[in-house]
């Protein structure tokens, strides 16, 4: 009861904490002057009075169910004017609003982006489902792993809606969603590590993860929504899960096998996270570095996930085989 009063707790802090006002971000593109003539003119002449209701008319459903406004379409039209003059005058493609300019698919602002985000969540379902089947709910690990997993699945659930629909709320729900898979992976490596005979230290660890989260998400909806600041924060509890679990692999690898798949997951993402270093100009207006992360992070779901249900059936056996033993 206590874990579903936090839970219901925590989803209450992350859904308040999106609604908050954030500041915008500025780029080279949106400060450009022609953009922002192209910008003003064209929500002069079509987004007010009959012009406006003629753009409604004419927008396809599927655009004005997903919150595309008139000024949206006019920041999209006028970001791309933008981009064709810098090209044309041999500059970089410059960035709009903390982004690069994608190409809209459908109501899909990202496309490659927002499929990968799906294509995870649907790779953690069915391992979620796997999971479920292959272990039984007496096995130790259980309850902390289907938590894991549907935490990973909000996550990518608002990663998707994210990348389909950049808003202040949708930002910030993928972030904060993020955040809270990166202390949940912590959490689970405590609990498999130290806490499964000791569980007063993981209510009291659990008890100050959920803390740090709240000062987490209220620092960044209440003080200020510092990106460099979030991004340092997650990289540094994301560096500290890589050392924890890597250690527990190594020190485990002569009697438990199949940990060397959780320690190449582990690996393999902070290879993959060197990919976010790279920040290019999106390929065919479509497949950035951020997309290529999403897409690289599919086959290691299914590997942690078998990594998950290996390790829950051999703690499962163990505490059979020394039930049988008493």
């Amino acid at each position: 009861m206590a874990a579903c009063g936090a839970a219901r707790a925590a989803l209450l802090l992350l859904l308040g904490a999106a609604a908050a006002p954030s500041p915008v971000r500025g780029s080279q593109g949106d400060r450009e002057p022609l953009y922002r003539e192209c910008l003003s003119r064209c929500d002069r002449r079509n987004c007010s009075g009959a012009a406006l209701s003629a753009f409604r008319a004419r927008q396809p459903l599927y655009m004005a169910l997903a919150g595309w406004s008139c000024r949206d379409d006019c920041k999209y039209e006028c970001m791309w004017l933008t981009v064709r003059l810098y090209l044309q005058r041999g500059h970089r493609v410059p960035q709009f609003h903390g982004k690069w300019p994608f190409s809209r698919f459908l109501f899909f602002q990202e496309p490659a982006s927002a499929f990968a985000s799906f294509l995870n969540g649907l790779a953690s379902f069915i391992m979620l489902l796997r999971y479920k089947a292959a272990v039984p709910p007496a096995s130790p690990m259980y309850p902390t792993c289907v938590a894991f997993a549907w935490v990973s699945l909000n996550a990518w659930f608002w990663s998707t809606v994210f990348h389909t629909r950049d808003t202040a709320v949708t930002e910030k729900l993928d972030y904060f969603c993020a955040s809270a898979v990166v202390l949940h992976s912590v959490y689970l490596c405590c609990v498999r590590t130290l806490g499964l005979q000791r569980p007063a230290l993981i209510s009291i660890f659990r008890a100050f993860l959920l803390l740090f989260l709240a000062c987490h998400i209220s620092y960044l909806t209440l003080v200020r929504f510092d990106y460099g600041y979030n991004m340092a924060a997650n990289a540094a509890i994301g560096l500290l899960n890589v050392a924890w679990w890597l250690r527990w692999c190594l020190r485990n690898r002569p009697r438990l096998p199949h940990v060397w798949k959780c320690a190449a997951v582990v690996l393999l993402l902070q290879a993959l996270a060197l990919l976010e270093l790279l920040d290019f100009p999106p390929l065919l207006w479509v497949l950035d570095a951020h997309a290529l992360w999403h897409i690289g992070t599919i086959p290691l779901n299914v590997l942690f996930y078998s990594f998950l249900m290996d390790d829950s059936l051999y703690l499962l056996k163990a505490n059979s085989d020394l039930l049988k033993a008493d």
